[in-house]
C-alpha cells in the first residue's frame, strides 16, 4: 500500500549518447523534483548543465550503503520527490537503480517511470535478427562465471543481448569465434554518438572489421538465436 503523504521516486531515462534524445517529459521532471539522484554526479552534471537545469544532485551507486538508500527513503517519506538517473539510458537495468526502487516500493513510496533511450532496444531495433524473443544478460563476468556465461549465450534459443567494454571487446569476440564460429552477430559501437558504427557478421568477421576501424567505445552485442 502506498503512502499518500510520501513523495514520488521518478526513474528518468537519459540519452545514451546524443543529448538531443532526451524527452520533454524527462526535462520537466528533472526540473520539478527536490533533487536528482545519480549513479555518477559528474556525468549527470554535464547533462543538467547542457539544459541549464540548476538542481541538487545526490549520489547513489553500486557501492552505496543501506544507510545511503535509507536516507533517500526518509526524504521520500517526508514528502520530497526525487528523480533517479543512471549514467545513460533507462535506469534500473544493469545499474544500482533497482535497489533503490525495491527500497522505495517496500516503504510504500510510489515509483513512476519516465521512459526513453535504452542501449538494448536501440541495438535490437537495427539488428535485423530474429528478436521476437530475446535474453538480456548485462555485462559478462570478468573472471568467475565467464565460461558459463558464454555457454548460455551459445545455446540460448532466443537472441541474446549483452554489453561489453572497450577493454574486453576483442577478448569476447575471440572467445565467441571459437565457441560459435558461424553464428551471426550484430555489434553496436558508440550508439547515437558521433562515431556510431553497426557491425554485422560472424564473430571473426566483426573482429576483423573492428581491427580496421576502432575497438574504442561502448559496445552492445546481439547474438542470433541457437537453431
Amino acid at each position: 500500500m502506498s503512502d499518500d503523504k510520501a513523495g514520488i521516486l521518478y526513474l528518468v531515462a537519459t540519452p545514451i549518447g546524443n543529448l538531443g534524445d532526451i524527452s520533454a517529459r524527462a526535462l520537466a521532471t528533472l526540473r520539478q523534483v527536490s533533487a536528482v539522484v545519480c549513479e555518477d554526479t559528474r556525468v549527470t552534471a554535464k547533462l543538467l548543465q547542457h539544459y541549464d537545469i540548476k538542481q541538487l544532485t545526490l549520489s547513489f551507486h553500486h557501492h552505496s550503503s543501506e544507510a545511503v538508500s535509507g536516507a533517500l527513503i526518509v526524504r521520500l517519506k517526508a514528502g520530497e520527490s526525487l528523480a533517479y538517473v543512471s549514467d545513460a539510458g533507462t535506469p534500473g537495468i544493469a545499474d544500482p537503480g533497482g535497489k533503490l526502487v525495491a527500497a522505495a516500493a517496500n516503504a510504500g513510496v510510489r515509483v513512476i517511470p519516465i521512459p526513453g533511450p535504452s542501449a538494448v532496444t536501440t541495438a535490437l531495433s537495427v539488428a535485423g535478427l530474429p528478436t521476437q524473443r530475446y535474453l538480456f544478460l548485462g555485462f559478462p563476468p570478468h573472471k568467475k562465471g565467464r565460461q558459463t556465461f558464454f555457454k548460455e549465450v551459445a545455446f540460448c534459443p532466443y537472441a541474446v543481448v549483452f554489453y561489453e567494454s572497450t577493454h574486453r571487446i576483442t577478448k569476447t569476440l575471440t572467445g565467441l569465434a571459437k565457441l560459435i564460429p558461424l553464428r551471426q552477430l550484430v555489434v553496436g559501437r558508440e550508439l547515437t554518438k558521433h562515431f556510431e558504427t553497426i557491425y554485422r557478421g560472424t564473430s571473426g568477421a566483426v573482429l576483423e572489421q573492428l581491427v580496421h576501424t576502432s575497438t574504442k567505445g561502448e559496445f552492445v552485442i546481439i547474438v542470433a538465436p541457437s537453431k
